[in-house]
């Protein structure tokens, strides 16, 4: 176990300790939640305020600062567990949720080392063991639902060592910041965010689930890579000649709900999860509660850079919610349906792609446009196993990749100007076209995942919304994804996008055609030539519908 390079990366950011090839509590840890494992009667721990006490105490036995966690957490658990959770609900956690949490901790040592075991022949040469996957590191992780359960847990007692994360950067992974939040500003969204998490554990603790999540970091290759920009440059836009995908535009519905078998796009920050963990309560984080496992990803992953993205296969959901930001509500209990590889994985694939924020005109800029679509084109790319670049024609571009990193992808060659309904039957089917376990048996097919996503970096990183959707599209044209669900939450500068893209694929337009459009329009919104919106711009028998875009 201590020759493991992937065991040896992680180790610092783990509270355990390795000793003869086996990891372990610390003695005094392991009195402490055994006595919590056999009920209040033995721990006495049957309040917010008494669970804050025996968390320090853990944290004292494994020489971890108590000034490194937030002064305000105490007060957080004891308002959730002491005030606003009901006299039975409170008994519940402390007769039965956290003595199956303490008995879950108790055997992350064991769950670690079983992890490690099998983490070599997960796929066939290559690694999925837990371990830092760092910036610029093409790889992935493999973990069981029940690792990730009792990795969850260990943020909920605060048990990580926190000060090395800050110099990996490293999203925050306990949850004293969590509970603090409630406590200094407390709002019935934040509250409906822990009370989503506490629905994870009282659902795993009642039945541990058996599968498995993949966590993978993807990169574009490091020889499209210059001084100033991502790859691939304008020029290879420009003259890109790949038929744009088919555009279905939803005015309603959830990314999360869709039911077309499409990769689902996370609204990222740089730093996964977000603000997860803290205040934060839109896009991502949303779904950070809702599927609580895509937290485990923020133990390991360190903030994207720009050539970057982060895809997560397998991640259940636990919870309905109703509501966005300020409005969110826990909505109580969610049974996830979808159907599962031949890793056990359930068929959820989330993408995360951080956008840039840009405020004014900033968005217009080229360099911005570029990076935004290359971002973008990464997420929406489909990894490859071999991670080598075959002789795929000028308008192809694959990820980069170390040798240890990635799954058998094939990518589809479709046809992509059909309408959503015919691409089943424009599109060339291939036998390959299949993630493959080490037996060989087919486990996910690829060539009908489109991409569901929505107004991306147009909240508060304000991004131009008509821009944002073109550039997705040309993204995942690019990608060879055969469609593009756009859901636009209501947004009324994309009144017009069903017209628009339908106007756009009945001239037969490629990648390079509506690339350089953009390019043209951008300039003369910098150079304040029009103040125009994209689409009226685009298509001036809108304008009178669009010119309430006022000048920047």
């Amino acid at each position: 176990m201590e020759s493991r390079e992937d065991l040896n990366s992680i180790l610092p950011y783990l509270p355990l300790l390795i000793r003869s090839s086996s990891l372990y509590w610390p003695p005094r840890v392991v009195e402490a939640l055994k006595a919590m494992s056999e009920g209040p009667s033995h721990s006495r721990v049957d309040s917010g305020e008494v669970l804050w006490q025996a968390i320090s105490d853990m944290r004292q036995s494994l020489s971890l600062s108590a000034r490194l966690l937030s002064p305000s957490a105490p007060q957080g658990y004891a308002l959730l567990f002491d005030e606003l959770i009901h006299g039975r609900e409170s008994k519940r956690w402390f007769d039965e949720i956290i003595p199956a949490l303490a008995r879950l901790l108790l055997q992350l040592p064991s769950l670690l080392e079983m992890h490690f075991q099998k983490a070599d022949d997960v796929v066939s040469g290559v690694k999925t063991g837990l371990r830092l996957l760092a910036p610029q590191q093409a790889g992935v992780v493999f973990l069981s639902q029940e690792l990730i359960g009792a990795l969850l847990a260990c943020g909920f007692f605060c048990l990580f060592p926190v000060s090395n994360r800050g110099a990996k950067h490293l999203s925050v992974i306990n949850f004293d910041n969590l509970f603090a939040s409630l406590y200094e500003s407390y709002s019935e969204s934040h509250e409906s965010k822990i009370r989503c998490i506490m629905h994870y554990f009282e659902r795993v603790c009642s039945c541990m689930p058996t599968g498995t999540v993949s966590f993978e970091r993807k990169i574009l290759p490091a020889e499209y890579h210059n001084s100033s920009t991502t790859a691939p440059d304008a020029d290879f836009w420009s003259k890109s000649d790949i038929s744009l995908c088919a555009f279905k535009v939803c005015s309603s519905g959830l990314i999360e709900d869709q039911s077309d078998n499409a990769l689902e796009v996370d609204f990222a920050n740089k730093y996964l999860g977000g603000g997860s963990l803290n205040r934060g309560c839109v896009q991502e984080e949303i779904r950070f509660m809702i599927n609580p496992e895509l937290i485990a990803g923020m133990l390991f992953l360190p903030r994207m850079d720009d050539n970057e993205a982060i895809e997560i296969v397998g991640a259940e959901r636990f919870s309905c919610y109703t509501g966005y930001a300020s409005s969110f509500r826990f909505a109580g209990d969610y049974i996830d349906k979808k159907t599962v590889d031949a890793f056990k994985r359930r068929r959820t694939r989330i993408v995360a792609i951080d956008a840039l924020c840009a405020p004014k005109m900033r968005h217009f800029k080229y360099v911005c446009l570029l990076r935004e679509i290359n971002k973008a084109l990464c997420g929406f790319l489909i990894q490859g196993k071999t991670w080598q670049h075959q002789n795929k024609g000028d308008n192809d571009i694959q990820l980069a990749s170390n040798d240890d990193s990635g799954l058998l992808h094939t990518e589809t060659s479709t046809s992509h100007g059909a309408a959503l309904d015919d691409a089943e039957t424009n599109r060339q089917k291939q036998d390959s076209n299949f993630v493959r376990d080490v037996e060989g048996s087919d486990c996910m097919a690829h060539e009908d995942v489109g991409v569901a996503t929505g107004n991306w970096g147009c909240g508060v990183f304000g991004g131009d919304p008509e821009l944002k959707a073109m550039i997705q599209w040309l993204a995942a044209s690019q990608a060879r994804r055969p469609f593009i669900s756009y859901y636009t939450f209501g947004a009324l500068a994309l009144e017009n996008l069903d017209q628009v893209t339908k106007w756009i694929l009945s001239h037969d337009w490629t990648v390079g055609d509506l690339w350089n459009m953009m390019l043209e329009y951008s300039a003369q919104r910098l150079y304040k030539q029009t103040h125009l919106g994209f689409f009226s711009w685009l298509l001036p028998s809108l304008s009178t519908t669009n010119e309430s875009i006022s000048p920047s």
